[in-house]
């Protein structure tokens, strides 16, 4: 997929007319492409649709129009598009209880490199974490992290040739496996050179 641009965007004004309807779309194409790994891990991978959105959430905000700024932001989100070998994706631990998150997450540490798909037939491929920003303690993990997944071409091959796949976490505190469905799997496939 390649990379956003300034002309890819729309100004705040065309933004603030088209964005509910933009959000709409957004929101329903985010839905296809979410995981979850137990009770309490979700994958939501991205896009160049998920991220544009986010860019344009990010300059509404802000109220950025000036192009350095906008050009900062696209640097910033940019690296979460896939590049056609890999997936990427926004990890998050969600534990509604304050106090039971607080617990989990000092139990949780190191639990976003334990996260892995794997094509059958094929080695499991384990995530790549944070790249942009260490988010974890030696006492305490993030609730949230940034995955990166890198698939070889006899991967992507044999998904293409319609190769199960599967996905799950193998942290001592934290377990899960899980066949990708069909709806899912055609939505990383389409990310994929």
């Amino acid at each position: 997929m390649t990379a956003l641009t300034r002309a890819d965007l729309l100004s705040l004004e065309r933004y603030a007319v088209e964005r509910p309807a933009f959000r709409a779309r957004v929101i329903a194409h985010k839905k296809r492409r979410q995981l979850a790994l137990g009770a309490h891990l979700t994958l939501c991978f991205e896009d160049r649709l998920t991220i544009q959105y986010q860019v344009q959430e990010m300059l509404r905000i802000e109220r950025i129009f000036e192009p350095g700024g906008i050009d900062d932001e696209l640097a910033a989100y940019n690296p979460l598009i896939p590049d056609g070998r890999n997936w990427k994706a926004t990890l998050l631990l969600e534990y509604p209880d304050v106090d039971e998150r607080r617990a989990a997450l000092s139990g949780l540490v190191g639990i976003e490199t334990r996260v892995w798909f794997e094509v059958a037939g094929h080695a499991r491929v384990y995530a790549i974490a944070d790249e942009d920003l260490e988010r974890s303690r030696a006492d305490k993990t993030s609730s949230v992290h940034f995955l990166r997944f890198e698939l070889d071409a006899p991967m992507v091959g044999a998904l293409r040739t319609g190769a199960a796949l599967s996905a799950g976490v193998d942290h001592p505190a934290y377990a899960a496996a899980i066949e990708v469905g069909a709806g899912l799997r055609e939505a990383l496939l389409a990310d994929l050179a």
